[in-house]
Order: C-alpha cells, then sequence, then structure tokens
C-alpha cells in the first residue's frame, strides 16, 4: 500500500509541476524567458505541452 500511495503522491508532484511551468511559460514577461522556461521544460524530459 505504501509504494501505491508513493507512487501517487510523486504523479501529483510532477503534474503540479508541469501546470506551474506551463503557467509561467504562458505568462512570461519577455519572449527570452518564456524560451529559458522552454529549454527547462524541455531538459526535464517529461514536459508535454
Amino acid at each position: 500500500m505504501n509504494n501505491i500511495a508513493a507512487k501517487l503522491r510523486a504523479r501529483r508532484a510532477e503534474a503540479r509541476t508541469r501546470r506551474a511551468l506551463n503557467r509561467a511559460i504562458d505568462t512570461a514577461a519577455t519572449a527570452t524567458v518564456r524560451q529559458e522556461l522552454i529549454a527547462i521544460a524541455q531538459a526535464r524530459q517529461t514536459f508535454t505541452r
């Protein structure tokens, strides 16, 4: 049971991070900042936009 709970927590945390990153990209002040955020997201390899 512990393993399932840990997997669910990890999945929720990943989804939360992905949503925050998408929101940051959408509201980036400049194109340069947006490109930097996209580069960070791509480096994470779990990014789906």
